[in-house]
């Protein structure tokens, strides 16, 4: 019977814990790609803070949110020209 290892001769341990060390491996690999990824993904508020107030006043307008009293209002008062 080969001292209850059953014709492995030992084998069957080194190749468990090798199995067992891939996994591990593979998972800590796998949250670190998940993070990295998740850190790279662009913010929708980033987009925001890099337009100036005449775009998104532009942008408002053309999306129906403001009326055109409010949107010349407020070219106005940002000191742009109506056109």
């Amino acid at each position: 019977m080969m001292n209850g290892w059953a014709g492995y001769g030992g084998w069957g341990m080194g190749f468990g814990m090798l199995f067992m060390l891939l996994f591990w491996v593979l998972i800590i690999l796998g949250i670190a790609a998940l993070i990295r990824w998740l850190l790279a993904q662009p913010s929708q508020r980033h987009d925001v803070r890099d337009k100036t107030a005449l775009e998104i006043v532009q942008e408002r307008y053309a999306r129906g949110e403001i009326d055109r009293g409010e949107y010349e209002q407020k070219m106005r008062d940002l000191g742009q020209a109506l056109k």
